[in-house]
């Protein structure tokens, strides 16, 4: 799936309310998950440890942490949506975020991206977004965030 491409930042305002954009399929391997394990020192066993995840868990295996799933919006919103003109956009952080089931590892998840808000900002807008991750495949959502990014059109 290609990004959907606006022409300007104020394109976007017009679309407050509406489901914006979906992102193609993207892969969580148990590779990426243990490099996320390592890179934020959570070696909890429900992430790494496949045999006994499988035994124990409730989930009946390997998941992703929480917060690798929401870090995934990133590349997600990247592929996406792309806004011509911007010459940098932030992460500016989250209003509210919640992780209703789990992301199993080896699964494909998709972004897609509904946009709550536009606030002009000097030098560009404040978007908040209704951001959710989506399991293939499953009836619950991996993660919901209200995610906040701001994009700048001038060079600060």
């Amino acid at each position: 799936m290609s990004a959907r491409v606006f022409g300007s930042l104020a394109e976007l305002e017009a679309l407050v309310g509406q489901d914006v954009a979906a992102s193609g399929w993207m892969e969580v391997s148990p590779e990426r998950i243990a490099k996320f394990a390592e890179a934020t020192d959570d070696y909890q066993w429900i992430h790494l440890d496949a045999e006994r995840a499988a035994r124990e868990s409730p989930f009946g295996g390997v998941v992703a942490h929480g917060f690798l799933t929401l870090s995934l919006l990133a590349p997600l919103k990247a592929s996406a949506v792309t806004i011509n003109g911007v010459s940098m956009a932030l992460n500016y952080g989250a209003n509210r975020v919640r992780f209703p089931a789990p992301l199993r590892a080896g699964r494909r998840v998709q972004g897609r991206f509904k946009l709550l808000k536009f606030e002009p900002i000097e030098g560009g807008a404040q978007l908040t977004w209704e951001s959710t991750v989506i399991e293939e495949g499953a009836t619950k959502p991996c993660c919901v965030a209200e995610s906040i990014t701001r994009c700048y059109t001038e060079r600060r």
